[in-house]
């Protein structure tokens, strides 16, 4: 959560950071600043609410300087105000920060007792504070006053200083949130994610936990918690900055459904022969001796929309390959002391590789000697430096805090695993995982169909945005896509929403359906199919506006519910894909409908880097 942006070079800083800060704002929208260094002085511009104020104020400014920082803010500590924003000062220091300091309190007591005085209700002033005050005490020393601040600080942090006696130099720190470096025609950049560098180079490296990193206009040195210098390469991030542009499309969430019309040739690409009827992953090559895999039990943990993907993943992969999955939501994993050694495969998931809950469940896995195998969309992301192997979901960009094809392609990613087990354990027969590959490759064409639907749903999507409750009921498989689409609604158009397996309906959930209440049901043909019927008919009684996802040619459903939205028939376990992508766009429509932010809906950011 929040977002930084860095640089120091030749060019002028202010739009640098300005453009980085828009690409970055999916991390957090409650307020914004810069501070841009020039002739010894730093001015700071600080903004409540969203970007777009902040640019406001900075063009009636004359920041005109080749050092700067910047930061959008979701609020942790203290109200999402101007007083709050970052960055803050405290005598020639300027800080900007991601994560908790935990121990803030206890820090700010002392140092007020010491004289300083503190103008916010943020942890993150503490750090400008303390980084003045060892500055001060060490005659100067920047490098040796930023690992004395280090050596006090408890909790999650990445941060950006600058110091007023220090032109052309940004101090760089980071424990549990992200940062990455580039650099670039004699500019150096520093940021909290990706995107906000990809217009100016794709070659970036990666600052891990623990390390702190002097960055200048000459060099970029990074050294570990004792002091002791790393050299590091970078890495080539292959997107571009197109890939992370809206494309035409009204908002970023709408392009990015749209993407997964092609999105899954990338995913397929390397992975999946057509003409053998196989899937191949490189990717778990370690994971086997032979034809016996070196774990006996699989545990994926995850959070929010990956979780979900994850419910689907454990029906596929044990109905495929016999092998035992459970799920924990990442956030709870490490407090019920699970059963865990070295036969436990670990598979954290997460788009954004840096989600604290997922990152802090898979070090515990890893201390117990679990192999992990990550499911991420960003290469060289905190959890997959710490993974065994990784497989890439290669979705590209999302910048639409509401996920949607990191849900498909998380999705995607977990059926090839299925299918290469299966091979490589012989669970299933070479013809059955042809007929799935088969299925598989469909998929383009099948997404395609959905989306030509987008006007019906549109439609549907405004009968029910006023709505006060809507419930999505699904069995199988299709119970988590249920999830996810309550989800997805509750999100970004701010309707209450909520999940449940179909069969539950019964044990407390119908009590919430009287006249009205718009109940979303998936029910493709599949061997769930006459129970769904019988759920839909249960609600139906008692008044509520049905909506069924269902498969092409089913015509029946026309005279059980009131709408229907058309998906494909194809293989079971390709339904989820497909039926979540009609969800995914009634989400969208109604929140469009309704009007609220679609890309940046309150209270919620992308990447949740504090637990």
């Amino acid at each position: 959560m929040c977002g930084i942006m860095g640089y120091v070079g030749t060019e002028q800083a202010t739009p640098i950071l300005i453009d980085g800060l828009r690409r970055l704002e999916y991390r957090g929208y409650d307020s914004a600043g810069i501070a841009v260094l020039s002739s010894g002085e730093i001015k700071i511009v600080r903004a409540e609410g969203k970007l777009s104020n902040l640019e406001r104020m900075v063009n009636e400014c004359n920041l005109v300087g080749n050092t700067g920082i910047g930061h959008t803010r979701w609020a942790t500590h203290g109200n999402p105000n101007e007083m709050n924003a970052h960055p803050h000062r405290s005598g020639d220091i300027v800080v900007v920060h991601n994560g908790i300091i935990e121990n803030y309190l206890e820090l700010r007591e002392s140092l007020t007792a010491s004289g300083h005085r503190f103008t916010s209700e943020t942890d993150t002033e503490v750090i400008c504070h303390l980084m003045d005050y060892n500055f001060k005490r060490n005659g100067g020393d920047s490098l040796s006053a930023l690992r004395e601040t280090l050596a006090r600080l408890r909790g999650s942090y990445a941060m950006v200083i600058m110091n007023a006696q220090e032109p052309g130099v940004l101090y760089i720190a980071k424990t549990g949130s992200p940062m990455v470096l580039g650099e670039s025609n004699g500019s150096r950049y520093v940021a909290s994610d990706i995107p906000a560098l990809l217009p100016y180079t794709k070659g970036v490296i990666f600052i891990e936990d623990g390390e702190h990193a002097v960055v200048s206009s000459r060099e970029i040195k990074i050294y570990d918690s004792e002091g002791t210098r790393i050299n590091r390469e970078k890495q080539h991030i292959p997107w571009n900055p197109v890939m992370a542009e809206k494309g035409g499309f009204k908002h970023f969430m709408l392009k990015e459904i749209h993407d997964q019309r092609d999105m899954f040739q990338d995913i397929f690409a390397g992975r999946v022969s057509k003409e053998r009827g196989v899937v191949e992953l490189k990717e778990i090559d370690s994971l086997f001796d032979g034809s016996n895999p070196k774990f006996d039990r699989i545990a994926i943990v995850a959070c929010g929309t990956s979780l979900h993907a994850a419910m689907v993943g454990r029906y596929i992969i044990e109905s495929l390959t016999k092998i035992p999955v459970a799920i924990d939501y990442a956030s709870e994993f490490r407090y019920r002391d699970p059963i865990l050694d070295s036969r436990t495969l670990i598979v954290p998931i997460s788009q954004s590789g840096e989600t604290a809950d997922t990152i802090a469940a898979e070090k515990l896995a890893k201390e117990r000697g679990c192999t992990v195998m990550a499911i991420c969309n960003v290469l060289g992301s905190s959890i997959t430096r710490m993974a065994d192997t990784t497989i890439y979901t290669y979705a590209g960009p999302e910048i639409g805090v509401a996920s949607t094809k990191a849900f498909t392609a998380q999705l995607v990613a977990l059926v090839l695993f299925a299918l290469d087990v299966s091979r490589r354990t012989g669970s299933l027969g070479g013809a059955q995982i042809r007929s799935m590959v088969e299925e598989m490759l469909k998929l383009p064409r099948l997404v395609a169909e959905v989306l030509e639907q987008s006007n019906h749903i549109k439609d549907i999507a405004e009968m029910i945005a006023g709505a006060e409750n809507v419930l999505f009921i699904g069995r199988n498989h299709n119970f988590p896509v249920a999830l996810e689409g309550a989800l997805k609604l509750k999100e970004i158009s701010y309707v209450h929403s909520e999940g449940f397996a179909a069969g539950e309906l019964k044990h407390g959930p119908i009590a919430l359906i009287d006249s009205g209440v718009p109940v979303v049901a998936i029910i493709p043909k599949d061997e769930s199919y006459e129970k769904m019927l019988s759920n839909i008919e249960e609600v139906k009684a008692r008044g509520a506006f049905t909506i069924a996802v269902a498969s092409e040619g089913d015509e029946a459903i026309n005279f059980t519910v009131n709408e229907v939205v058309r998906i494909p028939a194809a293989d079971e376990f390709m339904t989820p894909i497909l039926a979540s992508i009609p969800l995914q766009l009634i989400a969208y429509f109604a929140a469009d409908h309704k009007g609220t932010d679609v890309d940046q809906p309150r209270n919620l950011a992308k990447s949740v880097t504090v637990e």
